[in-house]
């Protein structure tokens, strides 16, 4: 085996530390490269549009539901018993006024009792007149002696009977005159027809319903509160009523129930509509939603496009200094226009991000840009005020 020489080893030995001083070299050099590279730099998740709260008049608001009805309703039946029905002249929907002819009885029968009292009145004022000559002429011989005292007491009797009989003609003739009147059927206040079950040709009993109408065209919205809800209506108020059919109607509190009802615990509140001789916008039966208006409050508010909800809540996201964003969960009330009232306790400088703030996550980097000048709703004044939130 050969032997290694000084020399052989010491060339080896020079080998090492060269390589040695490489390696360092090279650890160095790599060293410094990553000295040098810069960091990485943070990008922002979104750009953004920011608004800071702002205190606005929002109107107070106390939302119902009830049924719109007939102010009164008038039955309007016949008076005059067995005559039959000759001529119709309302319809369903018509608008009469008081006193104006709905229906005809044929008379003829009628007539003719009313030509028999005549005469019976006619009768009888003549007899009345011969039994006051008598008795005229009795009182005349009374002191002579001529005629008994029991002979002057029956003059003097056929003389008040006579005067009666004619009494009773003239209350029967009233009555017949009375019974040809009724033979036309006619109305008893202003309103509009709702019904009829009147029929030409029928004969009819007295008492028997023809027609139905809405007295004065005038209807009503009865809205049905929570018993904790009627301290704040007060007859006066005014309403903002829509209708099944989507018509709204401005309307004012006339009434509010004396009693609530114990099974539900809920009161009618009588709303008067605005008269409609066609009722075009609203009718008898109609379900209604309506708004009372109580007056206004100040009220923090923020944009609409600043509420997100997500699982059901509604957050807004604070833009912090630094550029990040915090998820504020809130509290959602009353809306005017694109600005949606936040009862929870938010700071008059909390910058809420505006545009975008659907797409972001707690602690998010944004980039904030100037938003367009913000346009607040007019107050609304308290005599306009719209009706109490929920």
């Amino acid at each position: 085996m050969k032997k290694f020489t000084l020399k052989s080893r010491t060339g080896l030995a020079l080998t090492g530390v060269v390589v040695l001083a490489a390696g360092f070299g090279l650890s160095a050099v790599r060293s410094n490269a990553a000295q040098e590279k810069p960091a990485a730099i943070s990008r922002p998740a979104l750009t953004v549009t920011s608004a800071l709260p702002t205190q606005i008049s929002l109107p107070i608001k106390l939302s119902a539901n009830g049924n719109i009805a007939a102010w009164q309703e008038a039955i309007i039946g016949s008076e005059a018993n067995g005559l039959r029905l000759a001529e119709i002249r309302a319809a369903i929907g018509d608008s009469v006024s008081a006193g104006q002819i709905l229906a005809v009885f044929a008379p003829e029968a009628v007539q003719a009792d009313v030509a028999a009292a005549r005469a019976a009145l006619a009768e009888a004022e003549a007899n009345a007149a011969d039994a006051t000559a008598n008795a005229a002429r009795a009182r005349s011989l009374q002191s002579s002696g001529a005629l008994s005292a029991q002979q002057i007491n029956q003059y003097f009797t056929g003389e008040q009977t006579a005067k009666a009989r004619v009494e009773s003609a003239n209350a029967n003739l009233a009555a017949q005159q009375l019974r040809l009147k009724h033979t036309e059927l006619r109305a008893p206040d202003s309103g509009v027809i709702s019904a009829r079950t009147a029929t030409v040709g029928a004969v009819v009993g007295a008492g028997t319903e023809l027609f139905r109408m809405i007295r004065q065209g005038r209807l009503e919205w009865r809205a049905e509160v929570t018993s904790n809800e009627l301290a704040s209506l007060k007859p006066g108020s005014t309403a903002l009523v829509t209708a099944a059919n989507g018509s709204q109607l401005k309307g004012v509190v006339r009434m509010v129930a004396p009693t609530v009802d114990p099974q539900t615990r809920s009161a009618l509140v009588y709303v008067d509509l605005p008269v409609d001789d066609k009722m075009m916008s609203a009718k008898a039966g109609m379900f209604a939603r309506g708004e009372f208006e109580l007056g206004s409050s100040t009220a923090m508010t923020v944009p609409q496009a600043s509420i997100v909800v997500r699982d059901g809540f509604s957050y807004v996201f604070r833009l912090n200094a630094d550029s990040r964003v915090t998820q504020l969960k809130v509290t959602t009330g009353r809306r005017l226009g694109d600005r949606v009232e936040v009862i929870d306790t938010l700071a008059p400088s909390a910058q809420v991000v505006v545009s975008g703030a659907g797409f972001l996550n707690d602690g998010d980097l944004v980039k904030n840009v100037a938003a367009a000048p913000l346009v607040v709703p007019a107050t609304v004044p308290a005599s306009a005020a719209v009706a109490a939130k929920k």
